[in-house]
């Protein structure tokens, strides 16, 4: 008798831990520079994530939580990576970063050369698929957004693209990959070749059908 007490009690709170782990929603946090920290405010791209969540009834089943900080290249994440992700357990985290690191060559003379970029985004990685969490990879998307090849760091934007395409490949993270959604855009509807207000304000920050582009395939990839 007290052997089928014990064991129910264990089937119990065996069914118990399960149902409550069953209803933990997926903490889902995204890492990067300044668009993403727009991303949180009203109808940056993680507010409409969030709002098609709810649309879709699932709202209670993500956290989607903003890690984005102005001005932020990929060795500015490796180095806050502990306090401002790993401190919070998350299941999935989305790297969105390169922009900085490409732009800040000639706008600041402190870009992220090549392979230390490299560096810091496989050391960014290992880390946190050592603690079990999913990672998803996202290409930089523009800066300046004419098609015809004549934005300044069209170039090295679509080599740091490649990197993080290899990268993602190498440890077999989705890719979200808005270097080629972006261009594909616009080669569709920018055909006055504008040097921005297609899905950009100002080049490289989102308008509000960036953000919901954005949010779009962010979506699919959360989802998927």
């Amino acid at each position: 008798m007290k052997n089928a007490l014990k064991i129910l009690s264990i089937l119990f709170l065996s069914i118990l831990m399960f149902s409550m782990k069953q209803d933990k929603p997926t903490k889902v946090i995204f890492f990067g520079d300044s668009i993403t920290q727009a991303g949180i405010g009203p109808g940056g791209y993680i507010t409409k994530m969030k709002e098609m969540l709810e649309k879709q009834g699932i709202k209670s089943k993500y956290q989607l939580i903003g890690a984005g900080i102005g001005g932020n290249k990929v060795y500015d994440l490796f180095l806050r990576m502990e306090d401002d992700v790993l401190a919070q357990n998350p299941d999935v985290v989305v790297i969105y970063i390169g922009v900085n690191d490409v732009w800040h060559k000639t706008s600041h003379g402190t870009g992220t050369d090549a392979d230390k970029f490299t560096g810091f985004y496989n050391a960014i990685i290992k880390k946190l698929q050592s603690r079990g969490i999913k990672v998803i990879c996202c290409t930089p998307a523009v800066i300046g957004e004419r098609t015809d090849n004549s934005n300044a760091q069209d170039g090295d934007l679509n080599y740091y693209s490649g990197l993080i395409r290899n990268i993602a490949s190498k440890y077999d993270c989705p890719l979200v990959d808005l270097r080629k959604e972006f261009i594909s855009y616009n080669l569709k509807n920018n055909l006055q070749n504008k040097e921005s207000g297609i899905l950009t304000t100002d080049r490289v920050h989102l308008n509000d059908t960036g953000n919901q582009f954005v949010a779009d395939l962010m979506m699919k990839a959360i989802l998927k």
